[in-house]
């Protein structure tokens, strides 16, 4: 059977042409709500885990991100306090292996963490494929290469690199449907008492009852058993993809993701990579902790 996530793209797809499959079509029972912030490191740093619940049971839910502005405000508060921040990011690489540069905030501070958000929401406007697509790109840009992602310059080259209609992207960014999205968002936090980013609320959209909220970041192993508790069953973890096709699928990895998600120790990890290295299938990105790396398309 070949490895397949709906509601999700490959880096290289054309999101405003993409076309369903039956699979994207079906009314999943579980909807889950993952409340993030683009410039919270702990929220960069449930990426593994986030891939690991959507490759082995994601044929049960789809997953709605949330953009919330708590740490827009919080960061706001620190524009005066750079190294605190700096700390704050290079504690949270080394804690949770997913490497956020800190050095941001003394070379490059993003200068208003708002636009950022309403990017997202701009993104979205092309579908909810390109909004996760893009909330990722720009991820990326921040937490490994140290880009202000609140500048419109490093907003378009990532809109480029998610495939999305630029200028579309570029028209939308400050319009009302954007702000409105995005007003949406800082509401349905507000009403649900969300007050930590991260946080993951599961709803089960085939019964009454309540979700069940999980703030913060958790081992794997309890989104598994919060999922399970309102599926009210025992799923069977879909098997999961060859290493390759996993990188193709995502485009940037860091040796975190796949250790979580294939269950491999950090040397049978770099082990793995190392061979697809030497084959150049992939290559490594500089990052100040941990490693990333960035599958090689065939031309």
């Amino acid at each position: 059977m070949s490895w397949n996530q709906p509601g999700l793209s490959r880096s290289s797809d054309t999101n405003t042409s993409a076309k369903y499959s039956y699979l994207d079509l079906v009314q999943k029972p579980i909807e889950i709500y993952v409340f993030v912030d683009p410039l919270c490191p702990e929220c960069w740093s449930l990426e593994p885990y986030l891939k690991k619940l959507s490759i082995e049971y994601g044929r049960f839910f789809t997953i709605r991100p949330i953009v919330s502005g708590h740490l827009n405000n919080l960061n706001k508060d620190k524009f005066d306090q750079p190294r605190k921040l700096r700390d704050i990011w290079e504690r949270t690489a080394t804690r949770t292996g997913m490497s956020c540069d800190g050095d941001l905030w003394i070379e490059n501070p993003v200068s208003s963490p708002w636009i950022a958000s309403l990017a997202v929401k701009a993104a979205e406007l092309q579908g909810k494929r390109a909004g996760r697509i893009f909330l990722r790109k720009i991820q990326e840009n921040l937490f490994l290469n140290k880009q202000n992602i609140s500048d419109e310059a490093v907003l378009r080259q990532c809109a480029e690199e998610c495939n999305l209609d630029v200028q579309e992207f570029m028209n939308d960014l400050y319009s009302t449907s954007a702000k409105k999205a995005f007003q949406c968002d800082l509401k349905l936090t507000q009403e649900m008492d969300v007050d930590y980013i991260p946080t993951i609320v599961f709803f089960n959209q085939t019964t009454e009852g309540q979700g069940i909220k999980i703030s913060g970041l958790y081992p794997y192993d309890i989104y598994v058993q919060v999922l399970k508790q309102i599926l009210e069953k025992e799923p069977v973890p879909s098997s999961k993809p060859p290493l390759e096709t996993f990188l193709e699928y995502y485009g940037v990895v860091g040796n975190k993701e796949i250790s979580v998600v294939y269950d491999w120790t950090p040397a049978k990890t770099n082990k793995e990579m190392k061979k697809l290295q030497l084959r150049q299938a992939v290559e490594r990105i500089p990052v100040k902790y941990g490693t990333f790396w960035k599958y090689n398309t065939a031309e």
